[in-house]
């Protein structure tokens, strides 16, 4: 077997373990041994390709590893509660895709560019987590439903209070029950320091029955 075979398969089990290793720490459907093996299968597949294909069709197969690596990528997206639009996975989904672009570039002989992709894909991962820490604490989206003893005004006074803590809100949704009782849901954005002090004083008004927040 040549000597640069070789090395292509270890530079992808190496670069497939580096992803996959950050994806396990964070516990992610799609880990260690799973990153590990996609981009094996795509460095196989392209080096295979070239090698079947010949000088006619080099791509034949390769071009169908990023085609089959959407079918993987698609089993880790989950859809959470049906009452919100909240998907979960779609980071992960997206590391697939990319872990088997670096194995199709090793395959292709472009370690160099593996390796460099791969440096900036861990920087993307680490450095735009802590991007997105500080987005969250200063624009944060929260849902609040609100349950209490219906009485004329009863929501209005709630956004109210939202007003107050410099809050952003959007009513969503507004009921009534049969035991009188009023429920009221929005979207509310704004820092999260605002939202912790508005927490505190729904959870202290003795008039709710039920907050979810």
């Amino acid at each position: 077997m040549p000597s640069d075979v070789i090395w292509k398969l270890v530079l992808a089990v190496f670069i497939g373990g580096v992803i996959g290793a950050e994806r396990e720490y964070r516990s992610k459907s799609a880990g260690f041994r799973t990153l590990t093996l996609i981009c094996l299968g795509a460095c196989l597949f392209t080096m295979l390709s070239a090698w079947i294909g010949g000088k006619g069709t080099p791509d034949r197969i390769a071009s169908n590893v990023v085609v089959g690596i959407g079918f993987v990528g698609a089993g880790v997206i989950f859809r959470g509660d049906p009452t919100q639009s909240k998907v979960t996975g779609i980071t992960t989904a997206a590391m697939i895709w990319v872990t088997a672009a670096l194995g199709m570039a090793i395959g292709a002989g472009a370690e160099w560019v593996a390796l460099i992709a791969c440096a900036i894909t861990m920087s993307v991962l680490f450095l735009f987590t802590i991007l997105e820490g500080w987005i969250d604490r200063v624009n944060q989206i929260r849902r609040y439903k609100i349950v209490c003893d219906f009485e004329h005004e009863t929501l209005h006074r709630y956004e109210e209070m939202f007003g107050a803590m410099h809050l952003k809100f959007r009513r969503s949704r507004q009921s009534k029950s049969a035991d009188n009782q009023i429920i009221g849901e929005w979207v509310v954005q704004g820092p999260e320091k605002n939202h912790l002090q508005l927490i505190d004083m729904i959870l202290k008004d003795r008039s709710v029955r039920a907050f979810d927040f």
